[in-house]
C-alpha cells in the first residue's frame, strides 16, 4: 500500500513515541551540539538503543493491528549544522538505512519517513527563515532523502508560516509524499499568530510545481504538545472549518499541558500518567478526523499501548 493509499484508507494510524528523552534519560546517551541524535546510528550503543525504542512502538502497532510510521531522528540534519559538525551526506542515507532493514524484517504496515525541521527555534520561531530562504535552505535536505527513498518526509515542529510554507515549497520539488506538522499553542495559532485554519489555506494555495502540477502536503499535523492544548485550539471559531476537519489529521503528543515556554529546557521530565494522556488522546476524535498519533516528549511505550488500546475500539 502506498503512504498515500494509508493516509486515506486508514481511520486510525500510529505513529512512534518519544526518542530523545528516552534516548537520554533511559539510555544516558549524550546528542551530538549540531546534529542531535542524528549521529547515533554510527555508534553500537546508539543503534542498540534506537532498535530497541523503535521495536516496542513496532510491536504495539503489531498487537492492535495498526499502521506504524516512524521517522529518522534528523529533525537538527540540515546542510548548515551537518557541515558545522563536519558529516557528510551519507548521514542521512544511513538514518533511513536503519529504519529500512526494521520494516523490511517486520510483519507490521509500516513507513519510514525523512524527518526535518526549522533551522532556527521551533518554540519562540527565532531565527525563522522567509518563505523563500527557506525553499532553498530546506531543499537540499529535502533531496537527500528523495535520492535514498523514503516514504514519506515530515517536516516537524514547524512554528511560523513563512517558514513552514518554503519548507513545502522544497518537499514538493521531491515528488515525495510530504506531512507539515506545525507548532501550535491554545489560541489556535502558530508561533507567529498564523491561525491553523489560514496556515493549512496558504499552504494549499501554493503554486511551485512538479511537472505542472502543485503537490500539497498529505496532510497537516501537530507535534511537542498536549492533545488538551490542541483540542482548545481546534474548538477556537476560526479553526472550526472543513478545511481544517479535512486536512488536519495529526498530532504526536507530548504528555504536559504546560506552555512552550513553560517546558522549554526544563529539567525535570513532565509526565501524565499513560491512561490519562491516552483518555485525552482518544477524546480529540470528538472534535476532529484526526487519525495519526503518536508520542513526543514524556511518551514511552506504555503510553503508546494505552493509545493503541483506545483507537483499536474505535
Amino acid at each position: 500500500m502506498s503512504f498515500y493509499d494509508c493516509i486515506r484508507n486508514h481511520n486510525a494510524i500510529l505513529m512512534e513515541g518519544a526518542l530523545g528523552e528516552r534516548l537520554k534519560r533511559e539510555y544516558h546517551l549524550t546528542f551530538d551540539e549540531q546534529v542531535a541524535m542524528a549521529n547515533l546510528i554510527d555508534t553500537v550503543e546508539g543503534r542498540s538503543a534506537l532498535n530497541a525504542i523503535w521495536q516496542e512502538y513496532m510491536q504495539i502497532a503489531r498487537t492492535y493491528h495498526l499502521p506504524f510510521l516512524a521517522t529518522t531522528p534528523t529533525r537538527r540534519a540540515n546542510r548548515e549544522r551537518m557541515t558545522l559538525g563536519g558529516y557528510d551526506t551519507a548521514l542521512i542515507r544511513r538514518n533511513v538505512q536503519f529504519l529500512r532493514r526494521l520494516q523490511e524484517a517486520s510483519d507490521i504496515e509500516m513507513y519510514v519517513g525523512g524527518l526535518m525541521g526549522c533551522k532556527g527555534d521551533a518554540y519562540t520561531g527565532a531565527d525563522a527563515l522567509s518563505e523563500q530562504e527557506a525553499e532553498i535552505f530546506h531543499g537540499w535536505q529535502a533531496g537527500l532523502f528523495r535520492d535514498v527513498d523514503v516514504d514519506f518526509l515530515y517536516a516537524g515542529i514547524m512554528p511560523t508560516l513563512p517558514e513552514a510554507a518554503g519548507m513545502a515549497r522544497a518537499m514538493a520539488q521531491t515528488g515525495v509524499p510530504y506531512i507539515i506538522s506545525f507548532t501550535i499553542q491554545k489560541d489556535g495559532r502558530l508561533i507567529d499568530g498564523t491561525t491553523i485554519h489560514d496556515a493549512i489555506a496558504y499552504i494549499d494555495s501554493l503554486d511551485t510545481c512538479v511537472n505542472g502540477v502543485w503537490q500539497p502536503p498529505v496532510c497537516y499535523m501537530t507535534n511537542c504538545v498536549h492533545p488538551v492544548i490542541l483540542q482548545k485550539a481546534l474548538l477556537q471559531p476560526f479553526n472550526r472549518s472543513e478545511l481544517v476537519q479535512s486536512r488536519f489529521l495529526g498530532i504526536q503528543a507530548n504528555t504536559s499541558p504546560l506552555s512552550y515556554a513553560e517546558l522549554d529546557g526544563s529539567k525535570d521530565l513532565k509526565c501524565s500518567e499513560p491512561e490519562a494522556f491516552a483518555n485525552d488522546m482518544a477524546a480529540l476524535k470528538d472534535i476532529s478526523r484526526i487519525k495519526i498519533y503518536g508520542g513526543c516528549c514524556g511518551t514511552d511505550n506504555r503510553h503508546m499501548e494505552e493509545v493503541a488500546k483506545r483507537l483499536s475500539r474505535k
